[in-house]
This record gives C-alpha cells, structure tokens and sequence, in this order.
C-alpha cells in the first residue's frame, strides 16, 4: 500500500508528546536530535516519519499550531525520496550512478540542482584544503569500510588509489552545465553532502506551504529547525551526544532558524596496532582521521553543516581553530579525548553561551 492511500496516509501520521515518539529497535527512543522538552511548560509534538537514505526521518511541529503540517511533512519526504533516486551511488539508474559510468568518456549534461551541488561540493574542497571530498569513496572501498569489513590496506593499494582522488579531477563547465572527469577511475560520491542538501529542500518545501516552526532531522546526525518549539521562547533544543556513550547527552544546544551536523567514528572503526582507527577518513593521506572523537557543525545550511562537520573532523583541532576564525559564521563543538581515559573534552568555537550549555557539568 503506498503513502498514497487513504489508509495508509493515516497510519503514516503519529501524533505524541516529544520523549514517547515509537522508533526502530536499533535507533534509540530520544535521540540526540529529538527535540528537548522543558519539562515545566510540556506542550505538545507532532511527529511524521519515513525510511531514506539509509536511516529514519522525522518532521517535529507544535501540535495543533499547523493544520497543513502534515501534508507539508509528507510532501518534503517526498522530496527526500526523488532526491535519494537522483543522488545515491547505490542504484544503477540514479543520475550521480549514471555520470560515474559516463563522464570519463565524455562531458555530462547533468541536471540543475545536481549541477549547482557538485559546484558546491567543490568550493567546500577548496574551503577545507582538500579536508572534504566527494571524490574520496574508492578510500573507503579499499580499507573496507563501504562494506562494514574494515581492514588495513597495503600500501601499495592506498597509493594507487590516492591517485584517482581528488576534487581537481572533476570538471565542471558553467556555461554548458556538463562534468567532465579528467581521470577514468574517478568516481563521486555525495554521502558526506547530500543528507544535509535533502534536508535544506525539504525544509524549503515544507515552509512552501507556510508551515514556518518545525524541527526535521535525517537520521541522528543531521537536522534543520525552523521558528521554534513552543515550549521555548526560542529556537529548538537539541543534544550533543557523547561519542564513546551514544545514550549521554554532553550538552544542549538550540538552534535558531540553523542547521546541524554531527560526523564520530564511534560505531564503525577497526584497531590496528593499539590504534583505534574509524572509518573517516582524509582524502589527502588517505588515512583515517584521527584526534577527534565527533565534531559538530551549526551554520545556516545544512549541506554545508554536513559537509563542515566531516571535514572539521579531518581537519583536527587546530587546523579547525583556524578555519572558524575566518568563518565566523559556523560554530563548532569539537569532542576530544580527556586525559583520564574514558574522559572527554568539548572544545566550541563560534558558539555564545546562550547557543549551547553542557548538561554532564
């Protein structure tokens, strides 16, 4: 039965104070980008959820604030899911799967958004010094991690590899809208973008239809809020989740009309002489990352707070010091290892003392 249906429309729709909202097994029941409810004031969410890109989607709105809310919802995952069969690497038939086979052979004609996206991703590469690159999925292939099988590759392996990666390989030709790649073996990949460039058009579509306060995350790594929850007299509260202890909460943070990405190694990550090696890993070493335990992104878009939030954990402390210097526009929490072990430390920049508070004191 599709979400079409009457019927199933209905049961598509599930209306229930924030902490009680009914989850997947295997995704906890309030998770890091839940909403945080104030206790004292405990008005009413409405939640509509879907499956895409691989995890569970969920639209937060005032109960009874909207009575177009939950159509608006249904049509933004909608959006979600022509995006997903345009951008995704899995099916043969998708636009991106298509301009992998093809490009190296010829300039592609890609559609508009997909254009403007890849043009993006771009800038960010270049913004990040190479920290972000949409052209580093065969890395992950030959440590393994694209198959959940991590291992240590030989270095030969990695070098030949290093070689076919690199966002200066990808052509892009404004007048004509085609990509070109300029090497055979370069394959795209718009994993570390393309959720949090979903959520940025869902949102613009749900506001489409003049619903204007309303939280929607994709998955538990990446969200967009909108006006704010009305047991608030600002902005959407969400968690910052501990990198080592996914059921802590570090601190709080609300967002006002803005976007969040979260990138950790925490789940998927092999240990390789005493080294605990996670499956991020930098474009230029072709290496994983290491140094940090998560690295949280806040700015205006959610694509780039995807792809930031990936590249500040490439990039490390330092170097991520001196990036936010010079976009005082992003905010960032940075999760590093404690001195006791077990222990950690939240490093923020760009981030004033009403945007965020640590709840572990």
């Amino acid at each position: 039965m599709s979400p079409s249906d009457p019927s199933s429309r209905r049961n598509f729709l599930r209306g229930r104070f924030g902490r009680e909202m009914p989850t997947r097994e295997d995704e906890p029941a309030v998770g890091p980008l839940s909403p945080i409810i104030d206790p004292a004031r405990q008005r009413y969410l409405m939640s509509v959820s879907r499956r895409a890109m691989a995890c569970q989607w969920q639209a937060y709105f005032n109960a009874g604030q909207y009575e177009q809310a939950e159509l608006a919802s249904m049509a933004a995952l909608d959006l979600v899911d022509q995006l997903e069969a345009q951008l995704t690497i899995f099916r043969e038939d998708s636009e991106v799967s298509q301009l992998n086979q093809l490009a190296a052979d010829e300039p592609v004609e890609v559609q508009e958004n997909l254009f403007e996206l890849l043009d993006r991703s771009q800038d960010l590469a270049e913004q990040t010094g190479g920290a972000f690159d949409i052209t580093s999925g065969p890395l992950s292939e030959v440590w393994g991690f694209a198959r959940r099988e991590g291992r240590v590759p030989e270095p030969n392996e990695l070098a030949a590899t290093l070689e076919h990666v690199g966002s200066h390989l990808l052509e892009l030709d404004d007048d004509g809208g085609t990509v070109f790649f300029r090497d055979e073996q370069l394959e795209i990949n718009l994993g570390g973008i393309g959720k949090g460039y979903a959520l940025d058009c869902a949102a613009d579509k749900i506001e489409e239809e003049a619903v204007f306060d309303f939280l929607l995350h994709g998955g538990q790594s990446s969200v967009v809020a909108r006006g704010r929850n009305a047991d608030r007299d600002t902005g959407w509260a969400v968690g910052l989740v501990h990198p080592l202890n996914p059921k802590q909460r570090l601190a709080e943070i609300v967002l006002v009309d803005q976007a969040l990405s979260t990138s950790g190694s925490g789940t998927q990550f092999i240990t390789h002489r005493g080294r605990r090696l996670g499956h991020i890993l930098n474009p230029k070493t072709g290496w994983p990352a290491e140094g940090v335990l998560s690295a949280t992104v806040i700015t205006e878009s959610a694509a780039e707070a995807d792809a930031l939030s990936t590249a500040m954990f490439v990039m490390g402390p330092e170097a991520a010091r001196d990036f936010c210097q010079g976009r005082p526009d992003v905010g960032v929490a940075l999760v590093l290892p404690g001195e006791r072990s077990g222990s950690v430390v939240i490093e923020s920049h760009n981030l004033s003392d009403d945007q965020w508070r640590r709840l572990d004191g």
